[in-house]
């Protein structure tokens, strides 16, 4: 049951992209600043930084570069993807990314604030539903001990066979169970907001807003970012431009804001309620295993002695 986590992963990225983000603001070569990064850099974040740093420095595609480093971080994928998407933007309408690099560390410092809650919501079911599974093993030992044959009963009675087939299939059910509820806890979007940001980028620039929806669209395509539903709010925030009159990017970036808002409280309240929900299992599988393969073969035995003795 035991996974890595990813909080672990994503802030060492996070500080990545912050450090850049306040390079590129002071006025560093992009190339150079990367080479900064990746000094300072740990964790997997570290042996990626310097791939991109040694590319920039040969004069390479440096978005290029960030996508190729995507491919080879597991948990960090879609960040890497997120962080290659705004560079392509940025540079199709040359508009500054310091601003949004800062946005999108504060979204993985969010995000891995949010796995560090649900583990710590995790480890005291965790550590029950190990305990406990543990429990049939007791129970059949303890009959041993008490002069019961509780394996033999096990292992070559019909009874006894049913027993094992039953508790060792509700067993792996909670197994199954209790994997799939921490999978469906975890996020699946790494980089909530990132659509509105990547807008905010493009519009920035002065790019007229035909241009700004292609570069968006090519460096999502190009990048493998899929739609995060945030289509609908980014039409209606660019229609609300248009009739006030004002500049959409600071609009975009509230709503990349709420966006990242939006999550966090998600996973805040995922990590509350699965403390709870991880009790299913442990009640409506493991603890009937207890009973059909520690307590079972007891009562099996009993009986068939009382029968035997008649």
């Amino acid at each position: 049951m035991r996974r890595r986590s990813r909080a672990a992963d994503l802030e060492p990225l996070a500080a990545v992209v912050q450090r850049l983000g306040v390079l590129l603001a002071a006025g560093v070569a992009p190339a150079s600043g990367w080479a900064y990064v990746a000094e300072a850099a740990r964790g997997n974040a570290a042996t990626g930084a310097q791939e991109v740093a040694e590319s920039a420095a040969r004069g390479d595609s440096i978005s290029a570069a960030i996508i190729t480093v995507a491919r080879s971080n597991g948990a960090e994928t879609t960040a890497w993807r997120g962080l290659a998407a705004a560079w392509l933007v940025a540079s199709d309408a040359g508009a500054p990314l310091a601003a949004t690099l800062a946005e999108l560390a504060g979204s993985l410092r969010s995000l891995a604030q949010n796995q560090r809650d649900l583990e710590t919501a995790l480890a005291g079911p965790v550590a029950t539903a190990r305990m406990v599974m543990v429990l049939p093993v007791v129970g059949i030992l303890f009959g041993i001990a008490l002069g019961f044959d509780s394996l033999r009963i096990l292992f070559t009675t019909s009874p006894g066979l049913v027993c094992l087939a039953l508790g060792i299939s509700l067993m792996l059910l909670a197994q199954l169970w209790n994997r799939r509820l921490m999978r469906r806890a975890r996020p699946t979007h790494l980089t909530p907001g990132l659509a509105l940001d990547l807008m905010a980028i493009a519009v920035s620039g002065g790019a007229s807003l035909m241009r700004a929806r292609r570069a968006v669209a090519d460096a999502r395509e190009t990048c493998g970012i899929g739609d995060d539903g945030s289509e609908a709010a980014i039409e209606d925030v660019l229609a609300l431009s248009s009739r006030a009159g004002i500049p959409a990017a600071a609009l975009l970036r509230s709503e990349a804001t709420e966006a990242r808002r939006t999550a966090r409280s998600t996973g805040e309240r995922t990590a509350a309620t699965l403390a709870v929900t991880l009790m299913l299992p442990l009640g409506l599988c493991i603890l009937p295993a207890f009973m059909l393969l520690g307590v079972a073969p007891l009562l099996i035995a009993v009986v068939s002695s009382t029968v035997t003795g008649l």
